[in-house]
């Protein structure tokens, strides 16, 4: 069962870190990404479900993706971010976290 994020709103905290120092250390960066992740992590964009390695890997990773967090709701769980990559630019997006086993079990994600 996927439980909002809550107590572990650090975890997000992190993965944005992690994104937003992707260029400075990108091999480590997937490591420390892919370490926040539960198995199995599902994830959406603008409502459609996605194939998370390849979403993560074109939108974050391929791409110098980095985002800022402009403001937190719902215990850190819900996230409104400047994103910025090499393929669309800079996008207000909004970010929502569920955690499954003390790690993200899924997020989605899409304009704001």
């Amino acid at each position: 069962m996927l439980l909002p994020l809550g107590e572990a709103a650090g975890d997000v905290a992190e993965l944005a870190a992690v994104v937003a120092g992707r260029c400075e250390r990108p091999v480590q960066a997937d490591a420390e990404a892919a370490a926040l992740l539960a198995e199995g992590a599902t994830m959406a964009d603008d409502g459609s479900d996605r194939n998370l390695q390849e979403w993560v890997d074109r939108e974050i990773f391929s791409s110098d993706g980095r985002m800022e967090v402009d403001s937190q709701s719902d215990d850190g769980r819900s996230l409104v971010v400047s994103y910025t990559n090499s393929t669309y630019g800079t996008m207000l997006t909004n970010w929502k976290f569920f955690v499954e086993g003390g790690k993200i079990g899924r997020f989605e994600t899409g304009q704001a």
